[in-house]
């Protein structure tokens, strides 16, 4: 294995995951103990090996000391380093691309997965307002892709708490919100989407906050996902995703039921709609 390298063009990270798995198992160590020295768990190993979370360079350079196997890990992890996403959100987008399940808490803003181009591009334009053109294409053109999962019929399962804050945020053109509306309630009619409005009338509630997002594997553990201006965590400690599992479960609880949020979302939309002919 240390004389090789990986093709970058045939999924990078899982080839590397993958080659890491073995050299682990070939050095006699549970994941837990690769992790020890690297002061992280053995989740985190577990991600690595299952390509959805990212190997880093100092990450691979010590995994080399560790497992022996002659720089191959800090040659390769470049073939995944780099990444179309801010920092803060690469790894969470790379993850989200391979889960089985996304569970996600919107407080202020349509999910990126859910996005119209219209939208994408109001809400880019907002977040800088002095970039270029060119800039703002290539952010709504990376925003778009991620939206692809949603195009395969049944994976990822997608889970959707709206707070109704996000309905009801227009901006000047009415009609962008109205359209980014019809698209959600079209993937909810499709039966691909579960999405539940949160309404004001809920009052205080376990997701103020701000944004959550959940995502589970076939082969891998949970991740949490957090973000703010600017900033994103990604979570791996089981009880860190399991008291964020629980704060979504609550939110689920307070949110008006699929049916009853399916004729909010439309409601709202045609108002929309109406302000925009008038």
């Amino acid at each position: 294995m240390a004389g090789k390298n990986l093709d970058p063009s045939s999924s990078p990270r899982a080839l590397l995951g993958a080659e890491l798995r073995v050299a682990r198992e070939r050095a006699g160590l549970s994941q837990a103990e690769l992790g020890e020295p690297l002061f992280v768990s053995g989740s985190f190993i577990g991600q690595l090996e299952a390509g959805t979370r990212r190997m880093h360079i100092e990450f691979a350079r010590q995994i080399d000391d560790i497992l022996d196997t002659n720089g191959f890990f800090a040659r390769n992890c470049g073939a995944v380093a780099k990444s179309k996403y801010p920092d803060h959100f690469a790894a969470a987008a790379e993850a989200e691309a391979l889960a089985k399940g996304i569970r996600e808490y919107a407080p202020q803003l349509i999910p990126g997965l859910l996005q119209t181009e219209a939208y994408a591009r109001a809400v880019c334009r907002a977040y800088q307002p002095t970039a270029t053109d060119e800039t703002i294409d290539e952010l709504v053109t990376n925003r778009l892709a991620r939206a692809a999962l949603l195009r395969n019929p049944t994976t990822p399962m997608f889970w959707c708490v709206l707070d109704e804050a996000v309905l009801r945020r227009a901006g000047d053109n009415p009609a962008v919100l109205a359209e980014a509306l019809r698209h959600i309630a079209s993937l909810i009619r499709a039966h691909r989407i579960i999405v539940q409005v949160l309404p004001f009338s809920a009052g205080f509630h376990a997701g103020l906050l701000g944004f959550l997002q959940l995502m589970s594997f076939e082969e891998a553990p949970p991740l949490a996902y957090i973000e703010g201006e600017g900033t994103g965590q990604l979570f791996d400690d089981p009880a860190t995703v399991a008291r964020h599992a629980l704060t979504y479960d609550l939110l689920t609880a307070s949110a008006l039921s699929p049916e009853k949020s399916l004729a909010l979302i439309e409601s709202v939309a045609e108002d929309y709609e109406h302000d925009q002919h008038a």
